[in-house]
């Protein structure tokens, strides 16, 4: 620390030198006629002679982030978004008060050049500078090493450092916008309206999570931030809409582990007069052509191992995966006493105070989920565990339902939607009943939502899909908070 305040100290009496001189330390408006990628993609393969002869003009801003002197001039790399380019300030080409800046350059600091490019004697593309104006000085040296900065909890917690120093981070987030942007298109082109629903609720729903909680001065009630848009979407279908979708995002007060961030982004769509079959193609083609769009193909690696995205998908029915996995009798799915047994033999730690479903489902959770590497579409889930989901007509104890996995992760949930209010209330009532129990995921009875049921929803099938999974894959990064710009950390001791 001691370190840090003398470098800072002495950044500060060279920002006070400058005002001196009469030089803005933290200058207005310039003019950036050029950029570093465009300038380096445009000329980066002519020679020499023809870069004298052409004398290209050239105006660029950046962040100084390598600097060089040696006698009356300087080399200094700037860095514009992502790309960088050389500058070669001499003092004998700027004038008396350039010049001065030249010598009160520290490494990021913040300057606009004017001049032409030329290549060194080492053949690099670099721009002869004319004209140089001071943006803004930097009080705090970059971290030490920060070339390539690796460590974790700074490139976290200091998001702007580690753009700074790995160029590659910023095609990480230039991908992310894209996948969005592509989302928002594949669905708009399929006749989706986009809309935008309440962060804030009077009741939590749509999911089985634990929210967050804050307080209406003026209203004199406690609020929840969302743990999802479903009911309110589910809404909107009674009120007309026919196909809507909703990029937005929720909050859900639980762990944070390398695939769960507590404020995170989701994609949550509903489709009139469909089922869960309709959305399972949907779905396959949203997400093979965003790997198209983004990455040429749909057959890429992911953390050592091959993804393979081109449809058709696997179908898997929940109860078969986990008996077929396991290697596990039917039996152990109707009787409780086997279904602990068989969870000891597999090393799944589970309540014996637990309903069946739920010690079903961790087996589930525990075996089956992480060895779904390629796509697949899990089906046809235990009605216990899907509240808001249809009844099969073949099978009232399942639901029409899918969860899709990819890379032993959830992807996607989406279900052939529940219409019966009076079914409704019935399921609501019970999750109330378990979350009395202690269950503090469950449900809560939501009479609004159940009052909109009742002046009639058509059949409909809504999904969503995780979009930070989603570009995690995309980008081949293992950990959620490598494609959240800010992720949430333990406050800085």
């Amino acid at each position: 620390m001691d370190e840090l305040n003398e470098q800072r100290q002495q950044r500060i009496k060279k920002l006070e030198q400058l005002r001196e001189a009469g030089v803005a330390p933290y200058g207005t408006r310039f003019e950036v006629k050029d950029r570093a990628g465009q300038l380096t993609k445009l000329h980066g393969e002519k020679t020499k002679e023809i870069l004298e002869q052409e004398k290209v003009p050239c105006t660029i801003a950046g962040r100084v982030i390598a600097l060089r002197r040696f006698g009356k001039a300087a080399f200094a790399v700037l860095q514009d978004g992502s790309d960088r380019l050389q500058t070669y300030l001499k003092k004998d080409l700027l004038s008396e008060q350039a010049y001065l800046v030249t010598e009160q350059l520290d490494l990021g600091d913040w300057i606009g050049v004017s001049g032409v490019l030329f290549r060194t004697k080492t053949n690099e593309l670099t721009i002869e500078v004319r004209e140089l104006t001071f943006l803004s000085k930097a009080l705090r040296p970059l971290p030490e090493k920060w070339h390539g900065l690796t460590d974790v909890e700074t490139r976290y917690r200091q998001r702007y450092v580690d753009l700074i120093a790995n160029p590659d981070v910023h095609g990480i987030f230039a991908t992310r916008s894209k996948i969005i942007a592509g989302i928002r298109s594949f669905l708009i082109e399929r006749g989706f309206l986009e809309v935008e629903t309440p962060m804030m609720h009077p009741i939590p729903g749509g999911a089985a999570a634990k929210p967050f909680v804050t307080h209406h001065n003026a209203l004199g009630v406690d609020l929840f931030l969302r743990i999802a848009p479903e009911l309110y979407l589910k809404r909107l279908i009674v009120g007309g809409f026919p196909r809507v979708f909703e990029i937005n995002r929720n909050f859900r007060n639980e762990g944070i582990s390398t695939i769960h961030n507590p404020e995170f982004t989701m994609l949550e769509f509903y489709v009139s007069y469909a089922d869960y079959h309709d959305l399972i193609i949907l779905t396959e083609e949203l997400i093979a052509s965003l790997a198209q769009q983004t990455l040429g193909k749909t057959v890429f690696e992911y953390q050592g191992k091959e993804i393979n995205l081109t449809p058709p998908w696997r179908r898997w029915s929940y109860h078969q995966a986990i008996l077929e996995v396991n290697h596990l009798d039917a039996s152990v799915l109707q009787d409780k006493d086997k279904a602990i047994a068989a969870a000891k033999q597999l090393n799944v730690p589970v309540d014996p105070k637990w309903p069946l479903f739920n010690i079903v489902n961790e087996i589930f959770e525990e075996t089956v989920e992480p060895n779904l590497l390629q796509p697949t579409f899990i089906t046809d889930y235990p009605i216990e565990i899907s509240p808001l989901a249809r009844r099969k007509d073949s099978n009232s104890a399942l639901t029409d339902r899918f969860e899709l996995y990819i890379a032993g992760r959830e992807i996607a949930n989406a279900f052939s939607e529940l219409n019966d209010p009076l079914d409704q209330r019935e399921r609501l009532e019970d999750q109330a009943l378990q979350r009395e129990a202690g269950d503090e995921e469950a449900h809560l009875v939501d009479e609004d939502f159940l009052r909109a049921l009742e002046y009639g929803m058509p059949p409909t099938a809504g999904e969503g899909i995780g979009i930070d999974r989603l570009i995690m894959l995309f980008t081949n990064q293992g950990s959620i908070r490598d494609v959240v710009l800010f992720p949430q950390l333990r406050p800085e001791k």
